[in-house]
């Protein structure tokens, strides 16, 4: 097996809670009393070009929610989908000591809108973690798409073989396997750190 010099991780759902997944989206449907069926099928219209960083988030809200009038206001919705981020302590304290050891290239691969993004990095210092944030905002491609993973790999110029990619959803880790990367399925921060020393990670 070759030296571990690499790990990708994913950060909603591993790291953080998810930003703005279906079951956010139901609590604001729920909150702003939306039709919940016409709110997901607008976004789910959008949702791509959202991730890829070609629509900004009042470009989103205007597609899904302000297309008439409402009682609410832009802001009002932006506060709570940015209250929905939530650390995940344990994860986030085993990736601060991997970070801390310096024996690999650590980078964030994640699917995530440009302001959603730069806002869960800030609050959450993940910068003090990873050297780089391979984001499909940033990229303008989404996993489990095979080029994000490539252009990770060709940026950070390191061998498929030699990383780690770690997700909770198993799409997008098939697509990484298939490309050669090793991956680590996420459950719970016990087990990741299992996994990582497994895999060879060391710290």
């Amino acid at each position: 097996m070759s030296k571990i010099s690499a790990v990708f991780s994913d950060v909603g759902g591993v790291l953080l809670t998810n930003g703005l997944d279906h079951l956010q989206r139901a609590r604001l449907a729920k909150l702003f009393e939306l039709d919940a069926k016409d709110f997901d099928e607008r976004h789910q219209m959008v949702a791509a070009s959202f991730d890829a960083g070609q629509l900004s988030l009042d470009q989103y809200l205007d597609r899904t929610i302000f297309y008439r009038p409402r009682p609410f206001g832009k802001q009002e919705v932006k506060d709570f989908m940015f209250a929905q981020s939530e650390a995940m302590p344990e994860s986030l304290a085993l990736m601060a000591r991997v970070a801390q050891a310096r024996t690999v290239y650590l980078a964030a691969l994640n699917n995530e809108s440009r302001e959603l993004n730069l806002y869960r990095i800030e609050k959450f210092s993940l910068g003090d973690y990873f050297s780089a944030f391979f984001s499909s905002c940033f990229l303008g491609v989404s996993k489990p798409h095979p080029e994000i993973y490539r252009m990770a790999l060709d940026i950070s110029q390191r061998p498929a073989e030699e990383c780690v990619f770690i997700d909770d959803r198993t799409p997008n880790l098939e697509v990484a396997r298939n490309l050669g990367l090793h991956t680590i399925q996420f459950s719970n921060a016990v087990q990741l750190e299992n996994d990582l020393r497994t895999a060879g990670v060391k710290f």
